[in-house]
Formats: structure tokens, sequence, C-alpha cells
């Protein structure tokens, strides 16, 4: 079983998915949990820490946690809100502040000799971001540090290892925030630097064994990193019982579907490749409402999947490669977020499917999935592959979806990724593709006009997909890029690059 380090107790803070991506850094497990929702057992971990909130801890609706089985009891770090409300609920005293101290600030003192500041001194940069301040310390509080505004900046309760900070460690601002949790973690709670991408591996492996036994698995495959990670942890683990498909659905990119296959097999896969496309395109047949063209392809491919799954005899479980970031939005403290648009990852199976889900890298964030991958010895070129949407070009193509536009969408993508691949670009962009949009335009082309189709293309940079920021890609490149495409793809004769970020834009325009 997992050893379960460390529990973030999340009290709706923008910034509670960095608190676990950081503590993670220092190769140490942690679990985030809705502080009205915690674990069953609390004894199965050895820390605590809490999230900061957009609440005020003055308010009648705060959050208000039952600490009595954790303080006092093992290691507690609580952040921001946490500190205000050991503050409030401990006989201290917490006010709105006069100024909404917001941004970056400078550790102005700092106590000698204690072990939480061990490394930090005087003067470190740190980020605040609060409307309340702690006026005065609780009961048996003693005062380690102060920023020229907030004299309580930070503080440990005498007689335990109970630590309070007003500022935020995990966000990239605060210089020595790293140095500060391993302070707290490694040397006050004395949690050891042992989860590591081969730890996971191991430990995965040995429990998929344990649970899955002889039984068979099916495993949609993609060709995407998750769930081509998903598949070579499975294959470790239980080999030829577990049985691949990968479904072409007539919208994946150029020749993917051929090269992928390839790819698989070269990894020992056990992988059928089934070729759907004219069932999707049948389906897709007229319909140009995004949301409608997402629910049909998702519908398609589970008919096409079940056709397969039940020629499996015996499959009792599906293998999914769902990942932490969708658990975590699932079971927050706000609940399942807005739908923007349906996932196709979360929501589970249709009733008719009979089949167990196994999730074996639900607790894992994107780069560390990646870096599982590579501690298997994954192809780096199959790991650095950009995101591509469950849909495929179909919501890359705005309006309804015919063999001709995805022949189009599809020779524009191959030149706009190759370019990236060969000029170096590919790897510092998170995310590149190409629009067909629903316009004719105006050309001349030799002594004719024409009156032809217009391409957006799009390439964004960020680390989560959760917000994102346009890459300034080079003129140079745009400008080769954008004669290749009006020379050699018949049907396009402009081309248009897509500078909105993320938000109040998504990546995809559908």
């Amino acid at each position: 079983m997992q050893q379960h380090n460390v529990l973030i107790l999340d009290f709706g803070s923008q910034y509670t998915q960095l608190i676990a991506r950081r503590v993670r850094e220092l190769n140490i497990y942690c679990e985030i949990y809705p502080y009205n929702n915690p674990p069953k057992n609390i004894n199965d971990f050895k820390a605590v820490i809490l999230s900061g909130s957009p609440f005020s801890v003055r308010s009648e609706d705060a959050p208000h946690p039952d600490l009595s089985e954790i303080r006092g009891k093992r290691p507690l770090l609580a952040v921001c809100y946490g500190a205000q409300y050991l503050a409030h609920f401990s006989g201290g005293e917490v006010a709105p502040s006069n100024t909404r101290e917001y941004g970056r600030a400078n550790l102005s003192f700092v106590k000698e000799n204690e072990d939480f500041f061990a490394n930090i001194s005087q003067g470190s940069q740190v980020w605040m971001s609060h409307s309340d301040t702690i006026k005065k310390l609780p009961e048996g509080a003693v005062h380690l540090a102060s920023t020229s505004d907030v004299e309580n900046a930070a503080f440990r309760i005498e007689g335990e290892d109970t630590y309070a900070i007003q500022f935020h460690p995990e966000v990239y601002h605060s210089t020595d925030g790293k140095q500060l949790l391993e302070n707290f973690l490694v040397h006050i709670a004395g949690i050891g630097q042992d989860w590591t991408s081969d730890s996971f591996v191991e430990s995965t492996v040995n429990e998929l064994k344990e649970k899955l036994g002889d039984d068979r698995v099916v495993l949609g495959l993609s060709g995407g990193v998750d769930s081509t990670v998903a598949g070579v942890l499975l294959h470790k683990a239980i080999g030829k019982n577990l049985h691949c498909i990968f479904v072409n659905n007539g919208l994946l990119r150029k020749n993917e579907f051929e090269s992928v296959l390839n790819q698989y097999e070269g990894m020992g896969l056990n992988v059928k490749g089934v070729d759907a496309s004219a069932r999707f395109m049948d389906a897709l047949k007229g319909i140009s409402d995004p949301e409608e063209k997402r629910k049909t392809i998702g519908r398609v491919f589970i008919e096409v999947f079940d056709d397969e799954a039940n020629q499996i005899e015996n499959a009792k479980w599906l293998a999914q490669g769902t990942i932490y970031p969708d658990v975590i939005e699932s079971v927050s403290v706000k609940g399942p977020s807005a739908t923007i648009k349906s996932h196709h990852n979360v929501g589970g199976l249709p009733d008719f499917m009979k089949l167990k889900v196994v999730e074996p890298l639900r607790m894992l964030f994107k780069d560390e999935v990646r870096r599982v991958g590579a501690s298997m010895g994954i192809d780096p070129e199959l790991l650095g592959r950009h995101p591509f949407p469950g849909p495929g070009l179909a919501i890359r193509i705005l309006g309804d979806i015919t063999s001709e536009k995805v022949r189009i969408l599809q020779e524009v993508d191959a030149i706009f990724i190759n370019g990236l691949k060969e000029n170096g670009l590919y790897n510092k962009v998170w995310q590149a593709g190409a629009i067909l949009l629903p316009v004719n335009s105006v050309g001349v082309m030799g002594d004719e006009r024409t009156y032809e189709k217009v391409v957006a293309l799009r390439a964004v940079e960020s680390t989560d997909g959760m917000t994102a920021d346009w890459v300034n890609l080079p003129y140079e490149f745009l400008q080769k890029t954008s004669n290749q495409i009006i020379n050699k793809v018949k049907g396009v004769n402009r081309v248009v690059y897509d500078i909105s970020s993320k938000p109040p834009a998504t990546i995809e325009w559908e």
C-alpha cells in the first residue's frame, strides 16, 4: 500500500494543488482531501498541512475543521487561512488588515536557532495573499518571523509540532518556500524522501498484480502520454492479460494510426488496431454543434470499444489513464467545477459495460506521469508528445465534418507540427495545432482569383493546461509555414495565427 505521508486539507485555495506539487518535488508522497471530507483514518498520515482559503475566519460561513485528531498528535503546518484559524480559535485575534496584503514581501525578522527557519535568512522574499491579519498570537505561541507590514508572519505553538505562516511557501515567488517545506517535513516531521518514480513503479506494479491476479484487462490506447504510461505499467504487472485497443476515429493526425500502432508493437504491447473511421464519419454527418460533436464521438467510441471488448473472453477490468487533477476537480471543496465542455476521461462507464475500472495513474500529476514513463524506458519522443483532444480534429474543424475537410486539416497540421520539430520549437510548446475555419476568403493564385478556406494556427505554453499563453513563434517560421501551407494544401488560401491566452479564450476553439 502507498505510504500515506502527508495529508493536505483543502479549504478552497487556488494554490492547494501547488502545495502538493511542491511536497512531491521533495520526493514525499501527499494527498489532498477537502477539509469537510477528510480521510477516515488520519493515523495513516505522518504530517498535515492546512491550505489557504478565499474565506475569512471571521465570517459565519468560514470553514471550521475539527482538528482534535491532528493538533498536538502529529506535525501540523497551517498556511495563511490555516494560521488565522489557529489564532482565531485559540485565544488570539484576527482582524481585517488596513491594506490588503497581496504580493511580494521580505522577512524583516527571523528568530534564530529555529529548525523551521533553518537556512532561511532575514530578507528572504515571501508571497502574501490575504485581507485579514493576525493581531494577537494564540495561547502558547512563539513568534518566529515578521515582514515590514505583517508582524506575526510566522509562529509555532510551544509543546506541539504545530507551525503557522501567513505567507504562501508553495508559490514560486516565495524564494525559500521549498526550503521551509523541507525543514517542516524532513527535519521536524522526520519524513523520508523516498517517493520517486522508480518506487512508484515498483509499488504500483505490485499493487496491480495483487488486485488483478489472472484477470484480463482492456485498455483503450489513444497514442497520448497518459494512456501509454498506463499501458506499460499494466503490461509490467500482467503481461499478455492486458488487451489494448487503439481505435482510428478518422479524426487523428496524418498517418497517426499506422505510426502509433508501429510504435506500440515495438514496445511489446498486445495491441489491436481498429479502423472505425467510416462509422464515425457517418455518425457525424451534418452535425455542427461542438458539444453534440463531442457527445457523438464519445458515444460511437464506446460502441466500437464495447464491440471489441466483448470479443475478449473473460475481460473483467477496464483500464483508464485518469490523472490526479481530474480526480481532485471531481471531489474539490467547491464540488465538481462547472462543465465548460465534457471531459472524455471522467464520468465512468455506461451501465451496459459490466467492467470494473482500474486507474493506475490516478494519483499522479502530468509531469509525474512523464517522469514515471521515462523511468520505465518509454521513448522520449512519445513522452514529449503534445496533448491532443479526445475528439481529435473534429473540434478543430468548426462546423460540420466532411472527409475533405479532414484531409485539408490533416495536411495543414502535418506541415505545422513537422515544421515545429524541424526548427527545434516543438519542445518549447505545450500544445500546437491548426483550426479549419468555416469561412472562405478571396485570394489570388497565378492570374486567377480564388475563393478558398482559411486556417488558424495555434501554439500555447502552459504547465498543466489550466492556464495558457500563446507562444511568440519567430516571424520567419510563421512566414515559411504559411507559404508552405498555401502552396501545398489544395483548398487553403489564407493562414492566420491565434494570439489569445487562456483565460479568457480556451486552448481549443470548440
